[in-house]
Order: C-alpha cells, then sequence, then structure tokens
C-alpha cells in the first residue's frame, strides 16, 4: 500500500452539515476501495489565493491515507464531478 495525501477545497457556502457529510464521503470512498485513512486534518475556512467560482474562501480539509494505485484514480474522478468540492489535490508521499 502508497501512502497518499488528499487536499480538496469545499464550497464556503454549503452549510456546516453539507462540509461534514462531504468530509465523510471522501472517507468512505478511500474505505471502500480497501484504503486506510490514518490521519484527518480539517483547517476550516481560509483565503483563496485567487477567486474560484467568484468565490474568496474555502472549507480546507487534508486527508491522508494508505491505498493501492487504483484508488486515487477513482477518487479524482469522483471529486471532479462533485458540486461541493471546489478543487482537490492527490499527493503521492512515497514518491521521490
Amino acid at each position: 500500500m502508497t501512502n497518499y495525501e488528499i487536499m480538496f477545497i469545499i464550497d464556503p457556502t454549503l452549510e456546516e452539515e453539507k462540509k461534514n457529510a462531504t468530509v465523510e464521503k471522501v472517507q468512505e470512498i478511500i474505505k471502500t476501495g480497501e484504503g486506510e485513512v490514518s490521519n484527518v486534518d480539517v483547517w476550516g475556512m481560509k483565503k483563496l489565493a485567487y477567486p474560484i467560482e467568484k468565490k474568496n474562501e474555502g472549507y480546507y480539509v487534508v486527508i491522508e491515507f494508505q491505498a493501492g494505485i487504483e484508488l486515487p484514480k477513482e477518487l479524482d474522478r469522483r471529486l471532479k464531478i462533485s458540486d461541493n468540492v471546489m478543487r482537490h489535490m492527490i499527493i503521492n508521499k512515497d514518491a521521490k
């Protein structure tokens, strides 16, 4: 299993329940893809470096996890079509 880290920015206009549900949904995708979540770090509301979808703030979340090589591809696909996630980035922490 490879170590990965995903950072995603959730739409700041969503209600707190929907933000938490989005974080839970990402964790569930990882767990059903035979991955293992090791750390969830919610940064909360932060100012964006540049406006995204006419918004100047975003709700940041970082999740560290271990998984096989296929899970990040599926996670990337699902987050691209999510209306709640404005941006995301998956990093392979084992790559040199």
